[in-house]
């Protein structure tokens, strides 16, 4: 990695929460809390809402800036977001495959403003077939946390990008850390990016690096990584 590291885009759930209920590894939040001590900004990029990553940083003590639903909205403040895309072409979107395949099903989300949250209840590469037979301008992506439909051309990097305008910071000069196809985006223009243990295969193949270990545990091992061999930290 040639630029100088200046952020941390990190993914939220199976990255930073453990066990799958949503629960915060908090030896993972001290290690980000800390890297926002030295000087960095740690932002999260996530599938859940913008609202959520928003109160986990300031309760954190992290960055005040949230990328969620995938790229669609950035938040921040309690009630400043960006929307980068359209829910209502989503919710056509949703309209399409919940009658065209059975267990489509909203999932109870907190609100989202871009996006529309499906259960993981149906099989997603029919789903997306369906949404290009009808031609419309979405696609489907499984964060293990839920189904996403959202607009084609919005992704994590898409998010991020426009949230380091704000910040003048080039993504080069970003350590990306997620486990899910969702954050493959992220790993295509930061100047580097960790997959934790638990991705699948083609997921751990875009990554620079992989860790061995798991949840919030991998993240703690994703920042000593990048603390050791580039932000000359000693053992």
């Amino acid at each position: 990695m040639a630029a100088a590291i200046k952020v941390f885009a990190v993914d939220i759930d199976g990255t930073l929460t453990e066990n799958g209920g949503g629960m915060v590894h908090l030896a993972a939040l001290a290690k980000l809390r800390y890297l926002e001590k030295m000087g960095y900004n740690v932002i999260y990029v996530t599938g859940r809402s913008s609202i959520e990553a928003y109160v986990l940083a300031v309760f954190g003590g992290t960055t005040r800036i949230a990328i969620g639903e995938n790229g669609g909205v950035i938040t921040v403040g309690p009630q400043e977001h960006k929307l980068l895309a359209s829910k209502e072409k989503c919710i056509q979107g949703y309209e399409v495959l919940e009658k065209s395949i059975g267990g489509v099903k909203i999932k109870p989300v907190f609100p989202r403003m871009t996006e529309v949250v499906l259960l993981r209840t149906f099989d997603l590469k029919e789903g997306q077939r369906i949404l290009d037979e009808y031609r419309l301008p979405l696609y489907l992506s499984d964060s293990k946390y839920a189904f996403h439909i959202n607009e084609k051309g919005i992704n994590k990097a898409y998010g991020l990008k426009e949230a380091l305008t704000t910040l003048k910071v080039d993504p080069r000069q970003v350590v990306a850390i997620g486990d899910s196809e969702t954050d493959v985006p992220l790993y295509d223009i930061c100047g580097c990016s960790i997959a934790l243990d638990h991705a699948e295969e083609s997921v751990k193949a875009k990554a620079d690096h992989v860790v061995a270990g798991r949840e919030g545990a991998g993240l703690v091992e994703a920042i000593d990584f990048v603390a050791f061999n580039y932000l000359g930290v000693k053992a």
